[in-house]
């Protein structure tokens, strides 16, 4: 159980999208736990509102609360930001979470459908939730955007083409966000950040139990990923900033 009031987050308002997969629901209860007020987005209702009672539950009476956003659709994703900032006063993070996956045997089997799919899921929503977020959180004196990412990004596999191009898209675009809140920041250095969670793969409680011989070498914890996602509110700006976290080894 967290101290909540006077938890390392108290006071601080996260968005986090792509909040009903079991990396979401990790998440927000660990930013509940440490005092954040978290606004939860994904596009299944059901899953979003059981991982938003969850993290309620856990956290024993944080505000947690749920929005049903479209995502792949700018207008919506920048009504959602605005609806957080005019409801809590503040936007001092969004995490982006919204994952997808893809794959082929080889090369020569990538499917171009593929590549459109996680294109859509992986990099539309990261240009959307940057775009709609990024002056709040410049606003914000501890504003962060986090994106999860795969070392398949720096270090593509053969039937990974699709997928690893969309992730580095995807990181190319966070580093962009991250040059804005330099700029932004001046000779003082940023005061907001965009930085890079980097992972293997993830692991849960749900997949061990299904494959209990399974070794999972590499793999992240998504309560891990949620403890490294608290932490880069406990490291400055400058420190975190247009960087990759590494929760993997480096290819």
């Amino acid at each position: 159980m967290g101290n909540g009031a006077n938890g390392p987050l108290s006071g601080a308002v996260i968005a986090v999208a792509g909040a009903g997969g079991p990396a979401g629901r990790a998440t927000l209860m660990r930013l509940a736990e440490a005092g954040a007020t978290v606004v939860g987005a994904d596009n299944d209702p059901q899953r979003l509102s059981e991982a938003v009672d969850a993290a309620r539950y856990a956290s024993g009476g944080a505000t947690v609360t749920g929005d049903t956003v479209d995502l792949l659709d700018l207008q919506s994703t920048r009504d959602w930001a605005t609806h957080i900032e005019k409801d809590f006063g503040r936007v001092d993070g969004l995490v982006h979470l919204v994952g997808g996956w893809r794959g082929s045997e080889t090369f020569t089997k990538t499917s171009l459908d593929d590549w459109d799919f996680l294109e859509l899921l992986l990099v539309k929503t990261v240009q959307h939730t940057s775009l709609a977020f990024h002056e709040a959180l410049q606003r914000s004196e501890r504003g962060r955007y986090v994106l999860i990412s795969a070392a398949g990004a720096s270090k593509p596999t053969a039937g990974n083409a699709a997928y690893s191009a969309a992730k580095a898209a995807a990181e190319a675009w966070t580093l962009a966000m991250g040059d804005f809140f330099r700029k932004a920041g001046g000779p003082e250095g940023p005061t907001s950040a965009a930085t890079i969670l980097v992972v293997k793969a993830l692991v849960h409680d749900a997949m061990r139990a299904e494959r209990p011989n399974a070794k999972f070498a590499g793999f992240t914890d998504v309560k891990d990923l949620a403890e490294a996602i608290e932490g880069v509110w406990s490291k400055s700006a400058a420190e975190v900033n247009g960087n990759r976290l590494w929760l993997t080894e480096k290819p």
